[in-house]
């Protein structure tokens, strides 16, 4: 690559983080005076330093995404977006819809909240895939066949992939975020740490709707990846590294900042180490599943281009 040709990127970069900045803080700007009055205790760092970071990150994933994907024009303008909402606001807030309604999220505040990003992922995107001469639409030459398989591969994937994620989604939950006394107490379980079994077996009993909830959250992350996977042109182990941070980064990093919806830091930094963690891995798994056809079980343990 040409020196004119990294200055240009360069340039496109920088006029991408400046619109995710303003659109960013356009949607996060719909916030204000809606929040409770609980004082939060401070974030990792500051909220200015925070929003540079939050940026950054959003900017990189972006960024990445438009580069990497074989679509361009109309296609990309609109499933790009709609996936990427998808992963970083619509998955999160049914997370927040389920744990804190009846915390510290009201009706109102939860409809926000799900409002929130739309000027980030259905403007600033566009905007950034215009930047990035990605605007016209362009005949792809190469073959894909990613995605291309029988029914019955796509219902014992999907099926496996809902598996996978309640499996990554509860050991991540108990054995990283539910160790901290302050988080337990936070949902209304204070006191000594119970056994991973006994938790796993008293939640069936007294919220017999949660692990239902997670399988259909688990699809539901699935088909956020899908325009990603089907599109792709790098080989699938960057693929898998796309997806996965996607799944994971922009929408976990703002626990770095403080937050009056989960007051207690400590809270947020379990939050953000549990939920970033085990959705990257999550979403290296549905990539290794879904990038290509396995007819074997022992297909399943070979991730080559």
């Amino acid at each position: 690559m040409t020196i004119k040709k990294i200055l240009t990127y360069a340039l496109r970069f920088m006029l991408i983080f400046i619109i995710v900045t303003i659109f960013y803080a356009i949607g996060s700007g719909i916030m204000v005076g809606k929040l409770p009055a609980a004082v939060s205790e401070p974030g990792l760092v500051s909220d200015v330093t925070g929003l540079l970071i939050i940026c950054l990150v959003e900017t990189f994933t972006i960024s990445a995404l438009i580069l990497t994907s074989r679509w361009s024009g109309r296609k990309l303008i609109v499933f790009l977006p709609l996936a990427y909402y998808g992963a970083t606001a619509f998955m999160m807030q049914i997370e927040t819809w389920y744990f804190l309604s009846d915390l510290t999220v009201s009706s109102n505040v939860l409809l926000l909240l799900f409002l929130m990003r739309v000027p980030l992922c259905l403007i600033a995107i566009p905007l950034a895939i215009l930047i990035l001469g990605k605007g016209k639409s362009q005949k792809d030459e190469a073959a894909n066949t990613a995605l291309i398989m029988p029914v019955t591969q796509w219902l014992w994937k999907a099926v496996v992939i809902a598996v996978v994620y309640v499996i990554l989604y509860w050991s991540a939950g108990y054995f990283i975020a539910w160790q901290n006394p302050e988080l337990r107490a936070f949902y209304g379980s204070p006191g000594t740490i119970v056994p991973f079994w006994t938790h796993t077996f008293t939640t069936f009993r007294d919220d017999s709707f949660l692990f239902p909830f997670q399988l259909l959250r688990g699809l539901l992350w699935m088909l956020c990846t899908l325009p990603i996977i089907r599109t792709s042109k790098v080989n699938p182990w960057w693929t898998a590294l796309l997806v996965g941070t996607m799944l994971s980064l922009p929408q976990n990093i703002a626990h770095i900042i403080a937050n009056p919806l989960m007051p207690i830091a400590s809270v947020r930094l379990s939050h953000l180490i549990e939920t970033a963690s085990s959705t990257f891995i999550f979403g290296m798994i549905v990539t290794w599943l879904l990038h290509r056809k396995q007819h074997s079980f022992k297909d399943l343990f070979v991730f080559t281009d």
